[in-house]
């Protein structure tokens, strides 16, 4: 999709600070950080909402969040701790419309988170 920004960063149109690509899902330093480590893991394929997954997209979505747990443990953070969001539509806060996991960690996180 040519006006999405995360398909542009996919395909490399827009440049990003990847910390993990490979054919299926890539990672990147979000732009706008809410934590000091805040990462993006995203599918390369295009998927707007959780709404729209299929049984086809279970291994990637499975390997969106392994990802976010060896990144985490990367960066150091496994045994302090990590948050992963996947938000679902604008009441719950998404405002790219290509399903992505938040990695979120480096402070204390609150509950509830909003």
């Amino acid at each position: 999709m040519t006006n999405c920004l995360f398909c542009n960063i996919a395909s490399g149109t827009i440049p990003s600070s990847f910390v993990y690509e490979d054919e299926t899902i890539l990672a990147f330093k979000d732009i706008n950080p809410k934590a000091p480590t805040h990462i993006l893991v995203i599918p390369r394929k295009h998927v707007s909402t959780i709404n729209e997954l299929s049984e086809d997209d279970d291994l990637t979505i499975g390997g969106m969040i392994r990802r976010a747990g060896l990144i985490a443990a990367d960066l150091g953070h496994a045994d302090d701790g990590f948050r992963t969001v996947i938000n679902c539509n604008k009441d719950a806060g998404q405002t790219v419309f290509h399903i992505h996991l938040h990695l979120l960690a480096g402070r204390t996180l609150t509950w509830p988170p909003g």
